[in-house]
């Protein structure tokens, strides 16, 4: 794991040493921070429950969300304890706030991801695509901030990515079904 460690971290010095400029390190770090503890995800999935034409959308995401949040923050992170990178590389300067966590998975990139995939599956496009497009930045900012490998973002992304189908391919079907028969009674 060591050297895994090595060689990915040497990919963000790399963003580090040719990506970064003044501008970005300081938008960078403020489109983390919107959805630092999920405050993004969640602040969506209440938005969601409390427009009644997407309700069924907000109970969708809400599951997509929770699920994400215990496979990312309750089981991954806690039995795979992976150092954050500047911690593993000298050169790496992280930027925003120090993470106090683990690092694998992201849970900024698995959160916004898992809203996201809903939104873009049971929503018009233009919502599912804006929802993408963000959480998409979300998750680039992660490398860019040096706050997590490549791998940690990856792998939140496929998480995020799963619930989200899982949760509109089951739940969304049958909570759609459920307040509509709701609505007619």
């Amino acid at each position: 794991m060591e050297s895994l460690n090595w060689l990915e971290s040497n990919i963000l010095v790399w963003i580090q040493e040719n990506l970064r400029i003044t501008a970005l390190d300081v938008i960078m770090p403020y489109i983390s921070k919107i959805n630092n503890a999920g405050a993004l995800a969640i602040a969506t999935v209440v938005v969601l429950l409390l427009i009644k034409k997407y309700r069924n959308v907000g109970i969708t995401a809400f599951t997509s969300l929770f699920t994400e949040f215990i496979l990312v923050n309750v089981l991954l992170k806690q039995i795979i304890c992976r150092t954050r990178p500047f911690y593993v590389n000298d050169a790496l300067q992280y930027l925003g706030t120090l993470p106090k966590d683990f690092s694998f998975p992201s849970g900024h990139t698995g959160s916004s991801f898992a809203v996201a995939t809903v939104m873009l599956l049971c929503m018009p496009k233009r919502y599912g695509v804006t929802a993408i497009v963000v959480a998409s930045l979300i998750a680039f900012s992660r490398l860019y901030n040096g706050v997590h490998y490549p791998t940690d973002v990856l792998a939140a992304l496929v998480i995020g990515i799963l619930t989200g189908i899982c949760a509109a391919k089951i739940v969304f079907p049958r909570v759609s079904a459920w307040l509509q028969k709701r609505e007619t009674e």
